[in-house]
């Protein structure tokens, strides 16, 4: 399945290197939340021959409506992840694949045909760079962590969590090296796993940001929870912390 995945995701890449060298139109869903024809166009062909290819799995994907679509034996897309990267022309931005069945992490696949960057994991068999084996970086010491965020669409919107946001960022920035913020929830997990950062965290993400990335990264040796510290739960939780597991503590602690 992996390879019939990897061949199709590339396939799609074609479209989304096509879309990041021309010229866009670009319509918003929220206030911050950009869409472009792209999105669209690659979460439809990935739908397509995904369905097609792979009966056993429905198909979860951020543009459509996934309202009567049951979380179970599922592939989940997310088109264009770093929408905004990809509209104004900066190279962090992905198509991101996550497998899961019965709910179980499967396989992950984040792919950067602008970087020419494919990661890519199966549960129990490691994670992989443009198929070199990649790890977490064995840093421990906090305050040599450089750590990666995002900011939440609701920051234009939402004081509470605008405030949030200040609030983490005020406490965490003078303990670690540097925090950094490329604006692709995908891509920093993968940066995580090669070993780049040593932690990210974030809040309000949907699935289809993470989904693969942490399969990505847990097979690189890293560690994800919720803000608490417990189980990531898909579709649950407000908080996303990951890590290379040994400063994952400390980033718990300063976080809250």
């Amino acid at each position: 399945m992996e390879k019939k995945l990897i061949e199709i995701i590339k396939e799609a890449g074609e479209i989304l290197k096509e879309g990041y060298f021309s010229n866009k139109d670009v319509s918003f869903k929220a206030k911050k939340d950009l869409v472009t024809k792209y999105d669209v166009g690659i979460e439809n062909f990935l739908k397509e021959k995904f369905l097609k290819e792979f009966q056993d799995f429905n198909v979860i994907a951020e543009e459509s409506d996934n309202s009567n679509i049951e979380f179970n034996n599922s592939i989940i897309v997310d088109p264009i992840d770093g929408t905004t990267n990809f509209v104004n022309k900066l190279p962090h931005t992905c198509i991101s694949v996550g497998v899961y069945k019965n709910k179980e992490p499967y396989i992950g696949i984040v792919y950067n045909p602008i970087l020419d960057e494919l990661y890519t994991a199966k549960v129990g068999n490691g994670a992989f760079l443009n198929g070199e084996k990649i790890e977490v970086s064995a840093e421990d010491d906090f305050q040599k962590a450089l750590i990666s965020t995002g900011f939440p669409y609701t920051s234009g919107t939402c004081e509470v969590d605008l405030n949030d946001v200040i609030k983490k960022i005020k406490v965490i920035l003078p303990k670690c090296q540097d925090i950094r913020r490329l604006g692709s929830a995908a891509l920093d997990l993968c940066y995580v796993a090669k070993g780049m950062y040593e932690g990210y965290y974030e809040m309000n993400l949907k699935a289809w940001d993470v989904s693969a990335g942490i399969i990505i990264l847990k097979e690189a040796g890293g560690k994800i929870t919720n803000l608490d510290g417990n189980k990531y739960v898909l579709f649950e939780n407000k908080y996303i912390v990951a890590s290379n597991t040994k400063i994952h503590n400390a980033l718990i602690e300063n976080l809250n």
